[in-house]
Formats: C-alpha cells, structure tokens, sequence
C-alpha cells in the first residue's frame, strides 16, 4: 500500500473497524503517514467509544493513548473555506464525519481512509485526484508488515465483522481476500 500523501484522514468507519480488530495501535504504526482525524469525527462520531459508565471500552481508551501518543493528530477546520466546504458537503452527503473528513481532506491535499460507499462514489467524482483507502486496504498491509499468521488474520477479520459489524460490499476489490482469509478460522 502506497499512500501518495503526506497524511491519512481517517473517518469514523475505520476507526470503529481499526479498534474491533483488537489491534488499533499496531495499525496505526504500520500506516506510512501522519494519522488525522477530524474534530468533527472525534467529538460526533466516536460516541461508540466513549467510556459507559461502570464498564471500561478498550476501544476509547486505545484512541485516547493514540491521540495522546501522537499517532493520531486531531485538526480542526483552519479557514471559512474548510467549514464553507464541510457545510456544502454535510448538505449533499446528510454525514458530518465523512463530510469533514473530506472538506479537510480535499483542502490540504491529504489522503482519506473510509468505507462508507455514498461518500467514496461522490468524492470520487468531487476530487479524483484524492486517494481513498478502506478498511481492508490497511488492514491487508498491516497484516503483511506484521506478518499475520492466516488464523490470526481470520481472528482479526472475524472481530471487525462481528463487532463492528463490517463486511466489504460485494464491488469491494478486496472482498475475495477477506472471504479466502476469513475462512482460515
């Protein structure tokens, strides 16, 4: 995997996806950029992973050590533009996450990581030029860097399906991969 930019803009799909794995840091170290998520995404769309009350979530907490460790960098909208930008897409897109992820995404140049098919079809039509990773896509190329065992990735796949209730859309050009090595559990 070849990140043509110098940061990732994750949206909340994969990051919810990145922490069911049960390996949310070793994830993100292995991406080769500068790992952003957008206020929007952080205070909005992560509600999932808040801490409930009495009960600890291992995903809260990783994202937390993630920020805090600078492996995840949290950016807000700099200009007008941006927010001019957010508040178009968010009218067309009826999301603010993916239509923050993308307003900030598309103004500084930065790569965009999300599985959300609406906003994929209508970015790539809005900016051609932006690369658009998946879930998948990253966690194929962790799993090669770490040198996932095929059960270990089968647990890892079966984890982001079970609990964050993914499965990659039948277009997906990495659904044979996910099906050949879901298998091996």
């Amino acid at each position: 995997m070849e990140i043509n930019h110098s940061h990732l803009v994750l949206d909340a799909c994969c990051i919810l996806n990145f922490c069911a794995s049960g390996h949310f840091i070793k994830i993100l170290k292995s991406i080769p950029a500068q790992i952003v998520v957008t206020e929007v995404v952080r205070e909005k769309e992560l509600i999932t992973l808040q801490r409930l009350k009495d009960k600890e979530n291992t995903g809260a907490i990783h994202f937390e050590k993630a920020i805090l460790q600078g492996l995840i960098l949290v950016v807000d909208f700099e200009s007008e533009l941006e927010e001019e930008t957010f508040i178009n897409y968010a009218f067309e897109l009826g999301d603010d996450g993916e239509s923050a992820t993308f307003a900030i995404a598309i103004s500084r140049g930065w790569a965009v990581a999300t599985d959300d098919k609406k906003a994929t079809s209508f970015f790539q039509k809005e900016a051609p030029y932006l690369q658009i990773l998946s879930t998948l896509e990253i966690v194929k190329y962790w799993s090669e860097q770490d040198q996932l065992k095929p059960t270990e990735l089968a647990a890892v796949l079966y984890a982001i399906k079970t609990e964050s209730r993914y499965i990659p859309p039948r277009t997906h050009p990495l659904l044979s991969w996910w099906t050949t090595s879901i298998q091996q559990n």
